[in-house]
């Protein structure tokens, strides 16, 4: 079954509908008159410059040349006339065809008129019991009504959206984060691995370094002895 609500505010859209397109077929039935007026107008004007050129060339006595160049004038106005007078033609006919669609919706919403007339009933004995005070305070409140679960909806929507991105936004922190981590981890093994053959390394460095300090100790008696002997040799 169709909800009351919904086919009474359809009644009213297609009552306005109705109204509309009356004052937009009065309004073409205006602009038809009108332009039938300015083409009439424009016909009267045509003519009366068809008869004055006419008249014109007729009185003149000028050359042949001053007569063509008259002539071909004439036939260039002629025909920008007529050019006028069929894109007036046309305009007239399309305005008729525009009157006619009005026309015919015009009858179709009169016929759905009868169709909707029950809602218009329920909704007015709605008010009787009711603490509104007339049909149009209750679709009001049902258009409120709709806002507000459209609202709500995009709310519910826009939250969900934004949890979606929010674990989109989580998910992808967590992967980076475990790839650093991995990569701490990877270079943390390696140093490991530097610093237990550095430590193993240790002993032979030492070694060495106590190798070069006797052997640095011998070279080291070896030049004093040196030094004495010089110093000798020059007293």
């Amino acid at each position: 079954e169709e909800d009351p609500s919904s086919s009474f505010m359809c009644l009213l859209k297609k009552k306005k509908e109705l109204r509309c397109l009356e004052e937009v077929v009065e309004e073409k039935k205006e602009a038809f008159r009108e332009r039938l007026e300015v083409i009439a107008k424009q016909w009267r004007d045509l003519h009366a410059r068809r008869t004055q050129l006419k008249a014109h060339v007729e009185r003149s006595g000028k050359a042949v040349q001053e007569n063509e160049m008259l002539r071909n004038q004439a036939l260039m106005k002629a025909s920008k006339d007529r050019e006028e007078n069929i894109k007036k033609e046309n305009e007239l006919l399309r305005a008729k065809r525009e009157l006619e669609a009005l026309r015919k919706q015009h009858q179709k919403l009169c016929q759905k008129l009868p169709k909707y007339s029950v809602f218009k009933r329920y909704l007015e004995d709605v008010v009787e019991v009711s603490q509104f005070r007339d049909i149009e305070e209750v679709i009001s409140f049902y258009k409120s009504l709709m806002r507000s679960r459209k609202e709500l909806l995009q709310s519910q929507q826009w939250h969900k959206d934004m949890t979606e991105q929010a674990r989109m936004l989580l998910d992808q922190y967590r992967a980076e984060k475990g790839a650093e981590m991995l990569q701490c981890e990877n270079e943390l093994l390696q140093l490991k691995q530097h610093l237990d053959q550095v430590q193993s390394d240790i002993p032979v460095w030492e070694a060495q370094w106590i190798d070069i300090q006797n052997r640095a100790a011998k070279k080291s008696t070896k030049l004093r002895a040196i030094e004495r002997a010089i110093h000798s040799l020059f007293h």
